[in-house]
């Protein structure tokens, strides 16, 4: 059981104290409730370029990482579709570092073209090696917009075209920090061998004072439910054939989450797992698979992804994929599985709260979903799964129509016949 406190200051930012006594390290997390998703469909990118940008100093702060440094601190950020969560760890008599630098890049960071520019050329090439240049970097591009006709979801957390950061302006950089990095939009844990009523006294003094901003309420389009079945095939310069399938689920509070994340243990989490033994060890049609959900706060998408062996035609690894899963449906998976697969949840969920900045984080990422108690009742819904309902969730989610294929090929230089 994870102890913490809440308490929300008078702009609105809410406040999360965990006590831990037995490290001399404490962690400071900022959740801000702003992801790619709420982006506009011709600004892309914007979520994940403010990730590099909050480290380009602010009002009073230079250089974001020189007083960390000398707190004897690090440091380090993600961007998702559905958040943006920035982290410090640092020895818990420096506290007040931490808070401070948060505090003065919450209530204004120090835009120029300058510094813009330098984020802009960072992100750019990052999207350059990691997208472009890089083989199957592209495949996810596809996947979204095969899989995603409506929802934001339909674009990489990255951007959904370079041009469109290369293009950012710095009105439209600054209207969109305004609108989702104020306390009203943000979460902060901190968590350590702390006070409440210290800590209290500390947000209090480094945050209270800024501006709550106005209140974000998001209005995203919903994806229509998906009546056919969408296939694509491209080809580029890759070393093996890939397949990659898509299934749309529901959002993380829905109903099936559980059982559905249960069906990718079984699945495709791992070498002991179905698809990996079946089609991989026995058939040899693959040389890896994996299957696995997107986890995401909005309706997501399971997914099955291989390279195929060389020599394997892509519709027999395919069939066997829809083999696999045509199994699922009709027969389910055994008591050994399910019991197996909570097990190993609960295994990665008690070392993953083994890190501070890991349950910091999670006490965030709960409270963004509705209350960070959450996550201390979290692997009592696993628990409360049984077989029965993973074979019908199976059935409702790999069900015709509500299937996306992509067919990855690499490029064939066969010598044209005169």
């Amino acid at each position: 059981m994870i102890q913490f406190d809440k308490f929300t200051l008078a702009n609105g930012l809410r406040v999360i104290v965990h006590k831990d006594e037995t490290t001399p390290m404490v962690a400071v997390n900022v959740l801000y409730d702003v992801g790619a998703r709420d982006e506009e469909e011709h600004r892309t990118g914007f979520a994940h370029l403010f990730e590099h940008l909050m480290f380009g100093g602010s009002v009073n702060i230079p250089e974001y990482d020189e007083p960390l440094q000398m707190a004897g601190g690090e440091n380090n950020a993600y961007t998702t579709n559905d958040f943006t969560n920035y982290y410090i760890q640092l020895p818990k008599e420096n506290i007040e570092t931490a808070l401070w630098l948060e505090s003065d890049r919450m209530l204004s960071l120090a835009f120029s073209e300058k510094s813009l520019e330098v984020q802009r050329k960072v992100v750019c090439e990052e999207f350059k090696e990691h997208y472009i240049n890089k083989p199957y970097g592209d495949a996810w591009k596809h996947v979204r917009e095969l899989t995603y006709t409506t929802h934001p979801y339909k674009w990489m957390t990255i951007g959904k075209e370079l041009s469109h950061i290369e293009e950012a302006q710095l009105g439209d950089v600054k209207a969109f920090f305004q609108k989702h990095y104020n306390p009203l939009n943000a979460i902060l844990c901190v968590a350590g061998d702390v006070e409440t009523e210290a800590i209290k006294v500390l947000v209090e003094k480094w945050f209270g004072n800024i501006p709550s901003g106005e209140k974000y309420t998001r209005q995203l389009p919903a994806e229509p439910v998906q009546t056919e079945d969408r296939r694509e095939t491209i080809t580029a310069d890759v070393p093996l054939n890939a397949l990659y399938k898509t299934w749309h689920i529901g959002n993380r509070l829905d109903n099936q989450y559980h059982a559905a994340d249960i069906i990718t243990e079984v699945m495709g989490s791992g070498q002991s797992s179905r698809m990996y033994q079946e089609l991989v060890k026995e058939q040899r049609l693959f040389s890896n698979i994996s299957c696995y959900h997107t986890g995401s706060i909005d309706p997501g998408i399971i997914v099955v992804e291989g390279k195929l062996v060389e020599g394997v035609a892509i519709e027999d690894a395919e069939a066997a994929v829809d083999a696999a899963l045509k199994t699922l449906q009709d027969k389910g998976i055994t008591e050994e599985e399910l019991h197996k697969s909570i097990n190993r949840l609960e295994s990665m969920v008690a070392f993953e709260d083994m890190n501070l900045l890991a349950r910091a984080n999670n006490l965030a990422f709960y409270e963004l979903l509705g209350d960070a108690d959450m996550m201390n009742t979290e692997m009592t819904k696993y628990a409360l799964v049984t077989a029965a309902e993973v074979k019908e969730v199976a059935r409702e989610i790999f069900r015709p129509g509500n299937s996306n294929t992509l067919h990855y090929l690499k490029q064939t230089n066969e010598p044209i016949a005169e």
